[in-house]
């Protein structure tokens, strides 16, 4: 599963989601309509696996992040 996200920084707290997908190239068309002609996002995807912490939240890696869009 694969989850889309913009931010606009670096920080975690500024992740917002745009979609979940199951489909790696779904998943990659939605990042960069997500982040097309606006200033200042980037998109982040990640995916999981279905492994979770020992608080029980999903443990997701990163997949592919954009830099900055220059608009």
């Amino acid at each position: 599963m694969f989850q889309v996200y913009t931010s606009t920084d670096k920080s975690e707290l500024s992740k917002n989601l745009v979609g979940e997908f199951k489909d790696w190239d779904d998943a990659m068309d939605c990042a960069e309509r997500a982040i097309e002609g606006k200033k200042g996002l980037r998109y982040i995807v990640e995916e999981t696996n279905g492994t979770v912490n020992s608080y029980g939240e999903l443990i997701a890696s990163v997949v592919a992040e954009s830099d900055f869009n220059e608009g």
